[in-house]
């Protein structure tokens, strides 16, 4: 008998895992974030689950909470064996944990305990970590503290963005899901693993004001950020009286700043602007801003940017 599923998700990183869910269980419904307003009209938009739900021709059932009681009972009504969650935004107290047969697995973008939270992603680029990863964790009231029953592991390479890594765990979670639901489907056991007690991190939700960057920080520092903060909310800056946006950078050490005759510069200083960069002095090092986006303007390379603002050349 097929397994009988309810999977509860909103943005475009579960859908892998919905699409697993799909092809190998009964999904007896969707749950997913209601409408929200999104975009200059302000006008209702469907979270990305709710139309893929509904593009596969499965129910979709959007409460504002889980803590009311008819709502439990309607989820209760259904009798699934399991319910996947995957970045769904709401909080599910323990009435609704207790409701599948099998309890609830999350699938979770990094390896815990380290990273539990709202922004995992983001903030193991912004720290520099040299790895990460999905969780398929069997959930537990507590904020992303289950046990962990399979994990994949992925390098963070110089060259991986918030977007390049968040397409690459979402990936790897609809692919450690659809390993959990078939060895679930031939009675293989899952071991769950308890998580450490050290090592817990927590990713704190992103905001718009962490998008500046202080120049009186390291570069390599800032040149996290920027990577972090891809695409949204994008690292900022303010150059010669304008704010701009900037989409990608490279850092530079104290010895390339020697070469550039600038080791005595004040941070935010810009020290060389040619078609390699804007180069700005940090607190320590130099960050080359190579893609750049003015107010009400497309991202654009430097060498671009220079040819509008001619009178910041150097070279």
């Amino acid at each position: 008998m097929a397994l009988r599923a309810v999977f509860a998700g909103t943005p475009e990183f579960g859908l892998p895992c919905l699409e697993a869910l799909a092809a190998r269980a009964e999904v007896l419904a969707v749950y997913t974030q209601p409408d929200r307003p999104a975009g200059r009209g302000r006008g209702l938009a469907e979270s990305p689950v709710k139309q893929r739900a509904r593009a596969l021709g499965l129910a979709v059932r959007q409460p504002a909470s889980l803590r009311d009681a008819a709502e439990q009972e309607a989820l209760r009504a259904l009798a699934p064996d399991l319910l996947v969650v995957v970045a769904y935004g709401l909080i599910l107290p323990q009435a609704v944990l207790d409701i599948p047969r099998h309890g609830c697995w999350n699938v979770h973008a990094s390896l815990l305990p380290r990273w539990r939270g709202a922004a995992p992603i983001q903030r193991a680029l912004e720290a520099g970590d040299a790895e990460t990863g999905v969780d398929l964790m069997q959930m537990e009231k507590g904020l992303d503290t289950g046990p962990v029953l399979l994990r994949r592991r992925t390098p963070i390479g110089d060259g991986d963005t918030g977007g390049s890594l968040h397409d690459r765990l979402s990936r790897l979670g609809g692919e450690v899901l659809a390993e959990g639901l078939e060895r679930l489907a031939r009675g293989e056991p899952l071991p769950p693993m308890p998580q450490p007690a050290e090592g817990v991190t927590y990713a704190r939700k992103l905001e718009k004001a962490e998008a500046r960057l202080d120049f009186t920080q390291p570069a390599l520092v800032l040149w996290r950020k920027v990577r972090a903060f891809q695409p949204w909310p994008v690292a900022e800056c303010e150059l010669a009286g304008e704010r701009l946006r900037v989409h990608a950078a490279i850092p530079l050490d104290e010895a390339a700043v020697a070469a550039l005759g600038a080791a005595g510069r004040p941070p935010g200083s810009l020290l060389s602007a040619d078609r390699e960069g804007l180069v700005l002095r940090c607190g320590e090092g130099a960050l080359r801003l190579t893609t750049v986006q003015r107010e009400g303007g497309r991202p654009m390379a430097a060498a671009d940017y220079l040819n509008a603002r001619p009178q910041l050349r150097t070279a």
